[in-house]
């Protein structure tokens, strides 16, 4: 599986680059910069991409401007971003694609070794890979949405931080059995189908949410 990484910090792209390489991804191109990024994108086109949002030559969002213009020109080219910060405006851009492909985590994963790869490849395959934290952020201070009840809330915020069903149901004191029909209940409303699989159909749920709240988006965190 060939590989881009896009990351301006030495020790932590060759960093990448070994880990990567001893999970089996062939690592092709790395890049320091964000200066013809898109374009090298656009170029070799490999299976997935590692690309930090900011990038020289001003460190502001070179990294995700790139990927998103990349995709722009290849439909569904995976990208997974790493960022530092929460970047409210283009976490929200790059998640909402429907396109899919695409993931958002924060670079403290990185030292979470065999689940950062896993969620390399999970991009690599077409999927959508969301940190619990930057979810959780987008998230944060949206207490009301038409169509749905606080309950359904309650268990859809929990379900866009990464808790299984079991794990909702022992913080929300409910039986596993309500909380599985709590979450049939937001797929249904949602419009997902039930043939999905029930992993993309949480993820796509959260990214519903997100799209249906993002008229007035909050000031981006720093």
């Amino acid at each position: 599986m060939r590989i881009l990484i896009a990351e301006d910090q030495a020790l932590l792209r060759d960093g990448m680059s070994r880990m990567l390489t001893a999970f089996g991804f062939e690592v092709v191109e790395t890049l320091a910069s964000g200066e013809g990024l898109a374009e090298k994108l656009v170029a070799v086109r490999p299976d997935v991409s590692v690309i930090d949002v900011r990038l020289p030559p001003t460190f502001t969002h070179e990294g995700v401007r790139a990927a998103l213009a990349a995709r722009r020109v290849v439909a569904g080219l995976p990208v997974l971003v790493l960022s530092q910060y929460v970047e409210r405006m283009y976490a929200r851009e790059l998640l909402s694609d429907s396109a899919g492909a695409v993931g958002y985590l924060l670079k403290d994963r990185v030292g979470e070794v065999a689940q950062f790869a896993e969620a390399v490849r999970q991009v690599a395959s077409g999927g959508t890979v969301m940190d619990p934290e930057v979810v959780g952020q987008l998230l944060d201070g949206r207490a009301e949405f038409d169509g749905l009840t606080p309950r359904e809330l309650d268990v859809l915020r929990l379900m866009a931080l990464g808790r299984s069903n079991a794990a909702i149901a022992e913080e929300l004191m409910l039986a596993e059995k309500s909380v599985s029909n709590q979450i049939n209940s937001v797929f249904s409303k949602f419009g997902l189908p039930p043939g999905a699989h029930q992993q993309d159909r949480r993820v796509a749920a959260v990214l519903r949410y997100l799209d249906r709240i993002s008229a007035n988006p909050p000031d981006p965190l720093e």
